[in-house]
């Protein structure tokens, strides 16, 4: 298949340790990477297991038994759940991250073969491409968690709070969240010990938070590199021996059409969770923001540009799942495209009728979803922030779903 092409004398293992080693060392550090040794996974199983319960039994809770509490006073209410709602989707991810670990032991099988098999140089660049746009992407997300732990952990133990503090939920001694207790954390040792909780806590959440976003980026934009080498190697198919240069494309498109299934059933339900939690927040932002304006209410400067900061974060972090989406039904398209784009014409009829078989499965959409209800598109991203500004409506307006249907 490569004797006529420059075959790439590149490391397919070096190039796949580069690609993989980050994503492999944060989820290990987390217990839910894949693991094929059973030794492993009993280990892995007691790890997850401690860290939802600190999670949970030491943040989790008492944020939301203070949400509790403060319900009505808005201020507050938003200041808990900038907090409670994020250590909420981090519990869902690591949960779900735990039940699917062993269905995607075969797609990083899989991932391993496209690494280290026979390409093109013009294959591995274009692989590279789309590995260095995931690695940014996760160096970005552990930049902005590595700056968010310092505001929110650090400054507090020495006496600088961001939050929206009062008498009602914050103790005489500050906290990193805002929480209630049923005993008294006041005193030593019950406060050294809950501030270390609640740090670890944080810093394990953000690290699960950031870690599942970019294995997800990591899976969608191998797949999307496999996709744009199989588009390259449809449009260069060779009349002289077309038959078997098609089976083996069609095959490859069902094996990437089974890869895009997998990442959606692991993920939908995560998306899901991000969506409403990108929509709560965006709302009650918007009505912070409007009421410190039209009512001149007091803020401190320093609380305002967290805000802002958080609300900045949490906007382009759901904007980025839109366009990883939107950019995987590009790359799906384009081999619908490829197929049109073939000059079937100068083949046999019986070879062009084979040329259907593809053209059926390219034209098949392929999406995200989140519950699998809403493709992850900028068209969702884009209607979910119009619905939310709405000021014609009471309600939230409906989310515009294309009319292709989504996988599954």
């Amino acid at each position: 298949m490569y004797a006529s092409m420059d075959v790439s004398d590149h490391s397919g293992h070096a190039d796949y340790e580069w690609f993989i080693t980050l994503n492999r060392v944060c989820l290990r550090l987390l217990g839910i990477w894949p693991e094929k040794d059973r030794r492993k996974k009993w280990m892995t199983d007691a790890y997850v297991i401690i860290i939802l319960t600190i999670i949970i039994w030491s943040s989790a809770i008492p944020t939301f038994h203070s949400l509790i509490r403060i319900w009505g006073d808005i201020s507050s209410m938003i200041d808990n759940l900038q907090y409670s709602l994020p250590l909420l989707i981090s519990v869902i991810k690591l949960v779900v991250m735990w039940q699917k670990r062993k269905v995607l032991i075969p797609f990083l099988e899989m991932v391993e073969e496209d690494w280290t098999k026979l390409k093109t140089g013009k294959e591995r660049t274009i692989m590279v491409r789309r590995a260095q746009t995931a690695r940014l992407i996760m160096i970005w997300g552990y930049f902005v968690m590595f700056v968010s732990f310092i505001l929110v952990v650090i400054f507090p133990s020495f006496g600088v709070s961001l939050r929206y503090l009062t008498n009602i939920t914050d103790p005489d001694r500050l906290m990193p969240l805002q929480s209630y207790y049923m005993y008294n954390v006041n005193d030593s040792p019950f406060y050294e010990i809950i501030f270390l909780l609640q740090g670890f806590s944080l810093m394990v959440a953000a690290t699960i938070y950031t870690g599942t976003d970019t294995f997800m980026g990591f899976l969608i934009f191998h797949v999307c590199g496999q996709l744009e080498n199989l588009r390259a190697r449809i449009l260069d198919l060779k009349f002289n021996c077309l038959e078997d240069s098609l089976s083996s494309n069609i095959r490859e498109h069902i094996r990437l059409i089974r890869s895009i299934k997998i990442i959606d059933d692991t993920f939908t339900l995560m998306l899901l969770g991000l969506l409403v939690y990108f929509g709560i927040l965006f709302a009650l932002y918007g009505f912070l923001f409007v009421t410190i304006m039209t009512q001149g209410r007091n803020l401190s400067i320093a609380r305002l540009i967290y805000i802002m900061t958080s609300f900045i974060n949490t906007f382009t972090h759901m904007c980025l799942h839109c366009v990883v989406g939107e950019f995987l039904v590009i790359q799906c398209n384009g081999i619908y495209e490829a197929v049109c784009q073939y000059k079937w014409y100068n083949v046999q009829p019986r070879q062009a009728r084979n040329l259907l078989i593809m053209m059926i499965q390219a034209k098949r959409p392929l999406y995200l979803t989140a519950g699998k209800l809403f493709p992850m598109t900028m068209a969702t991203f884009c209607s979910v922030r119009s619905a939310l500004n709405s000021k014609r409506h009471k309600k939230i307006l409906p989310i515009n779903i294309p009319r292709k249907k989504c996988v599954g």
